[in-house]
């Protein structure tokens, strides 16, 4: 089948890969313009740029697709489907229609819980027992089109952002085959069962310790690797990256409780508290437990988040 790829991140990289290896012809790839990253802020190719690139795919970088030229090019290769993932730009009306069977989009939530940009995230910090992926027929509203097709997977207990990321693509790009490979029926969403993942805002990262344990904890998976659970020590920026639920402890929240090779024990509210397994000091590397400790020293009785 003849396709018009849409796509920015890893996530949609894993896809453009899938259709390419499944024998579909890809008249040509939209990915968004390279954007400034890291200390120097030179200019960084997305992951579907680089994927591109290695399958010899034509590329083109619109700033945004209200660009009369994107549409008449849309238009002139005549695809019979766009197949869009985590793109990061509006797609109008106006070429929502020009493929014979539309624009076809790869979620990552079980429509219509979390539409929007961080659906990942947002279904760690709500605690969710399952999540999955939504092939959904676009519309011109935010992930509001009839879903196509659907398959749930469950959230480990020790999923982080990136764990969970890394098997949705993969069952995401296997979805995406499956679909075009036969008409699907379309179903349309529950509108009264909808929820939105807002994007992640850095400051939803610092860590408060008056939150619940529990709370604490999926923080520091849904954060984990971006933008990464903050708080601080002694007045120094201070990333937890992996922790674990403690017993109950007798402790003001953000105490340190105890002290081993093995972890931190911190205090939380309501008398919960979390073991620190993987932590970073500002300028530091991510570091077990251990090895911070033979050189940042940490003591019971100190106080995080102060």
């Amino acid at each position: 089948m003849k396709i018009v790829f849409a796509g920015t991140p890893s996530f949609a990289a894993v896809a453009l890969d899938a259709l390419h290896g499944a024998g579909h012809e890809i008249a040509f790839v939209l990915t968004q313009p390279d954007r400034p990253a890291g200390r120097g802020r030179q200019p960084l190719a997305s992951a579907v740029k680089r994927c591109a690139s290695d399958l010899g795919l034509t590329l083109l970088q619109p700033r945004s697709l209200k660009d009369p030229d994107v549409a008449t090019k849309l238009g002139a290769v005549r695809a019979e489907a766009m197949v869009v993932a985590a793109y990061g730009l509006l797609v109008p009306k106006e070429v929502l229609t020009l493929p014979r069977r539309g624009c076809i989009n790869i979620h990552a939530s079980l429509l219509p819980r979390w539409r929007g940009a961080a659906p990942i995230q947002r279904a760690l910090l709500a605690g969710d027992a399952e999540t999955g992926i939504s092939i959904m027929q676009m519309d011109t509203g935010l992930d509001t089109g009839p879903v196509l097709l659907q398959r749930t997977i469950p959230i480990r207990a020790d999923d982080t952002a990136q764990s969970l990321h890394d098997r949705l693509a993969t069952l995401g790009a296997q979805l995406i085959v499956r679909t075009l490979e036969r008409p699907l029926v379309a179903r349309a969403q529950d509108e009264s069962r909808a929820t939105y993942a807002s994007k992640i805002d850095k400051q939803e990262a610092r860590l408060d310790w008056n939150e619940p344990a529990q709370s604490i904890e999926r923080k520091v998976r849904a954060f984990n690797p971006v933008p990464g659970a903050a708080t601080s020590y002694e007045g120094a920026a201070l990333k937890i990256w992996r922790a674990a639920l403690a017993d109950n402890v007798a402790a003001a929240a953000g105490t340190i409780v105890r002290v081993d090779k093995q972890a931190v024990t911190v205090a939380c509210g309501g008398g919960g508290a979390i073991n620190l397994l993987e932590v970073q000091r500002s300028g530091g590397k991510r570091v077990p437990v251990a090895a911070f400790l033979a050189g940042n020293p940490l003591s019971a009785g100190g106080r995080l988040g102060v």
